[in-house]
């Protein structure tokens, strides 16, 4: 029997069937079944039938707000770009599925100053009717019809009529959702659906508007079981994922208590204390600006700001303002089930994923950024993730998603996860051996992954950093064979990167008060331009440091600053 070489097996390994083997492999059955039997069946729903509004009794708390995303009545701005409904109509091919989600979605009803734009609001709500049919086209797929039918209620809720027209489609919208729940998806799509059944159920009075109740409810009370890890983070390791989960379940509580006695209040006393739980985790993966770092699928204006979320939960009362979760100022703060570390010293931030890419049977937000780093200095980001521009499967997309888009090592030019298309992970890198020393005047964290140990050579990556007053090393170590290592430290672009000696790097901004000094002690160290998304739409040209690796396997960097301002 003849022996296969080693191109060979490259082959094999770089072969679509075996990366459609190596992603299907992770998958639920109940996820294959799903998918199979929704693309061989169609609902049935009664079109003529509408129910009735239930009374509610309770107060209304005003909800998390977006951006404004109308200019005008006609036309939409979406992921940083506009479009006119007279031109696109409902499903304009010009624009990119998730604009059309977006334009669907209704979140403009609940936006900033929404009170001024209520006739525009009202002819956008009758027009959609009209000129969406039930079951036909994008305004009706699961995600975009949950979010539709939430934003809706949402709107009701705040003193705004629901015509009979309204109410019909409303109506519809529930009774198809009942029959298109997102089993073959799970995760945040299936959460979406629940709540807008919740939304439906608690809304409407009779034994159908019942059953979307307890259909709602239970789903919500396994996911939230499944989802929210014990340190309060959402199981898919994004930080934005984790802002819109909470959303949802803040509303949730917020609409029970409009409806009371619907749902038992100690129901609504347990999704409080996990709202409390994930506001925390949320908190403590936001850099001293405000907003969250960008691990996996992230980025800003998707969700409502955390500092917008927060301020709903203290008019829910379920925080005060003396807050019951204290922000995390400890030297280490270890969200050890979701895998993220935020560490601390005078004038500093640093965060860093030694997390799994998120749950093996849905990584579709991930990115293979593992042990991945970000850091704030004196307030502004210096060290960033290239963040998220796009959906959508290009080779943009598959870029924003590699490891060479982030603070780690990239081996052979290969990604540390496999990722492929625009939301599917093959084989993927699990982190190994974390250990964290915290020390009088310093943080030291050590962690390796083995991403690299799917090709013949077995790499292993291994990373330690130390943080102190002052200072942050970072070594980086190649344990195993490899030809090239590349470790990539990028830049915000506000800063500028300047080659002192050899070895020798400045960074400093105008405005930023001081010059962060690097020092590459091994590996060879060359400037290159890299981008940075902080917004989806949004691509930024900014510049990284990239050390290759030295005759040791290891790269070595010190970045330094004064700890006074």
């Amino acid at each position: 029997m003849k022996l296969l070489n080693k191109n060979s097996i490259e082959l094999i390994l770089n072969s679509k069937l075996f990366l459609y083997i190596n992603t299907l492999r992770y998958l639920k059955f109940s996820q294959i079944y799903w998918r199979i039997r929704y693309k061989l069946t169609f609902p049935r729903v009664d079109l003529n039938a509408r129910l009735e509004l239930r009374e509610a009794a309770g107060p209304w708390v005003v909800p998390a707000c977006r951006r404004q995303s109308l200019e005008d009545v006609y036309t939409f701005r979406f992921l940083n770009e506009s479009g006119s409904l007279s031109e696109l109509g409902w499903d304009g091919a010009q624009r990119t599925k998730l604009w059309r989600y977006n334009q669907h979605y209704f979140d403009y009803l609940n936006s900033f100053g929404a009170d001024a734009r209520v006739d525009a609001h009202c002819f956008l709500v009758s027009d959609w009717i009209k000129e969406n049919p039930p079951g036909h086209g994008t305004g009706w797929e699961s995600y975009p019809l949950s979010l539709r039918i939430v934003n809706w209620i949402k709107w009701y809720q705040a003193n705004h009529s629901l015509h009979y027209e309204s109410i019909h489609s409303l109506t519809l919208q529930a009774r198809w959702l009942e029959r298109r729940v997102e089993w073959h998806i799970l995760g945040n799509h299936l959460f979406a659906n629940a709540k807008a059944l919740i939304f439906a159920g608690l809304c409407f009075e009779g034994q159908e508007a019942q059953n979307w109740l307890m259909t709602g409810l239970k789903i919500v009370s396994d996911e939230l079981t499944e989802q929210v890890l014990d340190d309060g983070g959402n199981f898919e390791r994004s930080p934005m994922y984790h802002a819109l989960f909470l959303e949802d379940l803040l509303d949730l509580i917020n609409l029970a208590r409009r409806y009371p006695g619907v749902i038992e209040s100690e129901l609504i006393n347990r999704w409080c204390a996990t709202a409390r739980l994930m506001l925390y985790w949320l908190e403590g993966m936001c850099h001293p600006d405000g907003e969250i770092a960008f691990f996996n699928d992230a980025a800003v204006g998707i969700a409502p700001s955390p500092d917008e979320i927060k301020n709903y939960s203290y008019r829910l009362g379920i925080l005060n303002h003396q807050s019951d979760t204290p922000s995390p100022v400890v030297a280490c703060t270890q969200f050890l089930e979701s895998g993220y570390l935020r560490l601390t010293a005078k004038n500093a931030v640093l965060f860093m994923d030694v997390a799994p890419i998120g749950p093996d049977y849905l990584p579709g937000h991930a990115h293979a950024d593992t042990l991945s780093l970000e850091l704030s200095l004196f307030g502004w980001r210096v060290l960033v993730n290239g963040g998220t521009s796009q959906y959508g499967d290009g080779a943009l997309r598959q870029e924003e998603r590699g490891t060479a888009a982030h603070n780690t090592v990239e081996v052979d030019g290969n990604n540390s996860s496999e990722v492929w298309s625009g939301f599917r992970v093959a084989r993927r890198a699990y982190p190994q051996g974390l250990e964290v020393i915290q020390g009088d005047q310093y943080v030291s964290v050590t962690c390796a992954h083995d991403g690299y140990t799917r090709w013949p050579t077995r790499a292993v990556h291994a990373r330690t950093l130390q943080l102190s007053q002052g200072k942050l090393r970072v070594m980086d170590q190649i344990i195993g064979k490899c030809k090239t290592a590349v470790a990539r430290f990028h830049f915000h672009p506000d800063f500028q990167i300047d080659k002192l000696d050899v070895g020798e790097y400045s960074l400093s901004k105008p405005g930023f008060g001081q010059v962060i000094l690097i020092t590459v002690l091994h590996g060879v160290a060359g400037i290159e331009p890299s981008f940075y998304s902080p917004e989806f739409g949004i691509r930024q040209k900014s510049h990284c440091l990239a050390v290759q690796i030295d005759s040791k396997k290891q790269v070595i960097i010190e970045m330094s600053w004064s700890i006074d301002e």
